[in-house]
């Protein structure tokens, strides 16, 4: 398993606005990735090193976006002031977390403006609606020239840490899985900080370190 993107959610008001400030603050510039149909959602995405990404992700005036668990997310955190809502692990395999999970992944697709069409499977956004401190996770079923993430290198940027406020430690069911990645985890317990999830995550860029809260 490995890190995959980390999505920030806003107000569809604010997409542009929250786009267009945080490409500034990395130094870089993010493209439109389209529309999740069945989940009532559309993204800009900013391609990372090591095959990460961002996404600013907002929910649509459209009932998707209340059916679907991914569309539910992104609106109930859009509407508790916004700002990053998960961090999302990919698998080649989804067949242990769906058995350890207990149920299977949803499918997922977007066309892109340019017409490329995006297919990948997800699970655990229910758990992550109830622990926001875990992450869920996708199996892309895409070329890897069609990923988001493709041609990040030469952008210069990677994450270098997360910073997750939690009472506890708990990654949840996936936890040994998990563990990997737990280095680039920081946990800190702290209500004055803002809601229980990812706080804020940093990155190293050509210009520097940069936090985003």
């Amino acid at each position: 398993m490995r890190l995959d993107h980390i999505s920030y959610a806003c107000q569809s008001s604010e997409l542009a606005d929250v786009v267009q400030r945080i490409g500034v603050d990395l130094g870089n510039t993010f493209v439109d990735g389209g529309r999740h149909p069945s989940f009532g959602t559309r993204n800009f995405t900013l391609p990372l090193a090591h095959g990460v990404y961002i996404e600013v992700v907002s929910a649509l005036d459209h009932p998707s976006a209340q059916n679907a668990p991914f569309g539910r997310a992104v609106a109930a955190r859009a509407e508790a002031g916004g700002g990053w809502m998960s961090w999302v692990v990919a698998t080649e395999d989804m067949g242990p977390a769906e058995k350890v999970i207990g149920r299977p992944a949803a499918p997922g697709r977007r066309i892109r403006p340019d017409g490329v069409d995006l297919h990948w499977r997800q699970l655990g956004v229910l758990d992550t609606m109830e622990h926001p401190q875990s992450p869920f996770f996708v199996q892309w079923d895409t070329p890897r020239e069609h990923h988001p993430a493709f041609g990040g290198e030469r952008t210069g940027i990677k994450v270098l840490g997360i910073e997750i406020n939690c009472p506890t430690q708990d990654l949840g069911p996936m936890a040994a899985q998990l563990s990997p990645l737990t280095n680039l985890i920081t946990w800190i317990n702290d209500p004055e900080a803002g809601d229980f999830g990812v706080n804020a995550v940093t990155f190293e860029t050509p210009h520097g370190h940069v936090r985003i809260d």
